[in-house]
Formats: structure tokens, sequence, C-alpha cells
């Protein structure tokens, strides 16, 4: 992956998303990590192996020169 994201809209039971977002709070991370975290999580249970996420760039991008 080259840092891009695909959004999706997705819809959820209200009550699910809110257990989401319980569980997301308690793992001290956003929804949208949980959700992939769990996405993830279910896939490995099938068996499907996935490529490592690349680690996500954090910081201010450096100085250009010139």
């Amino acid at each position: 992956m080259t840092g891009e994201r695909k959004a999706y809209p997705l819809r959820v039971d209200p009550a699910l998303w809110a257990t989401v977002e319980r569980c997301a709070a308690a793992d001290l991370r956003s929804v949208n990590a949980q959700v992939e975290v769990l996405l993830r999580e279910a896939l490995a249970a099938r068996g499907v192996r996935l490529k490592a996420p690349e680690p996500r760039k954090r910081g201010r991008p450096a100085k250009k020169e010139g």
C-alpha cells in the first residue's frame, strides 16, 4: 500500500457500532483502526494471509530544499 487508504461508506447496526466504539476506546484505537484490526483478525481466522501493513508515516513532512 502506498499510503493511500480506501474510503468506504459502511452501514452498521447502531448497537454493533457502539460495541466497536467501546472496544476501540479500550484498545486506545480509533474506530477506523479497530475496524481494520477486526477485519484482519476475521480474515486470519479464515486462513487468509495478508501482507503486513506498511507502517504509517508520522510527523511533519521533510522540508523541501531549493
